[in-house]
């Protein structure tokens, strides 16, 4: 089993990343702003480390020594800045994986970046007031495309949206399109997250999962 870092290790998503990848036999380093409110698994499996997954710095202190990064890290509540937080995290993590030789970056993504069976951006439908972090989250990815030629990168998000209710069940269908309708579980998402990780099958790109 290899060592994996996981930023934005105390969101929702970044947890049960955290989880599935210590269920499965790694060595996590689970990176979050401040370790002493981190509420994810933490034992002899998983070192709690703080970090910033948008200063380069930070990033290429922690990087290192591990075999793939997994990031979920983000910021939207009143007085952040995603329209920074988000390319630079896309900077500062290519960075982090090209000086330390890490073979795998997969980045949790947004649904509203993708197109709809017909071709249709799922953002034309998101209310205009949660535009701007859509927008902010699709600048990051559009550092990975212009940036990121030379790291094996991954994008992945729900097609639709999470179930923020579902369990396990340890299946998930990759899909061609966004739908808003469909959702997946968290730890279905992670389960994608970590196959991804392990025995990699998309490359460059945003990839859509939803419940299997």
């Amino acid at each position: 089993m290899g060592a994996i870092v996981v930023f934005g290790a105390g969101g929702r998503a970044g947890r049960r990343a955290v989880a599935e990848a210590r269920a499965r036999g790694h060595e996590v380093t689970a990176v979050v702003r401040d370790p002493a409110r981190y509420g994810g698994p933490a034992d002899g499996s998983v070192r709690v480390v703080a970090g910033d997954a948008a200063d380069t710095a930070s990033v290429a202190a922690v990087v290192p020594g591990h075999d793939a990064v997994v990031s979920a890290a983000a910021v939207y509540r009143e007085g952040t800045r995603p329209d920074v937080f988000f390319p630079a995290s896309a900077h500062a993590l290519l960075a982090g994986a090209r000086g330390a030789g890490v073979g795998r970056l997969v980045v949790v993504g947004l649904s509203a970046l993708l197109p709809d069976a017909a071709g249709v951006p799922l953002l034309s439908a998101i209310p205009e007031e949660h535009r701007p972090f859509c927008r902010a989250h699709g600048a990051g990815l559009e550092v990975l495309r212009s940036a990121g030629g030379d790291v094996d990168w991954l994008y992945v998000s729900p097609a639709g949206d999470f179930d923020h209710e579902g369990g396990r069940g340890g299946t998930y269908r990759v899909v061609a399109a966004g739908d808003m309708a469909t959702r997946i579980s968290y730890q279905d998402f992670a389960v994608a997250l970590l196959d991804e990780v392990e025995s990699p099958a998309h490359h460059r790109m945003h990839l859509a999962v939803t419940a299997g």
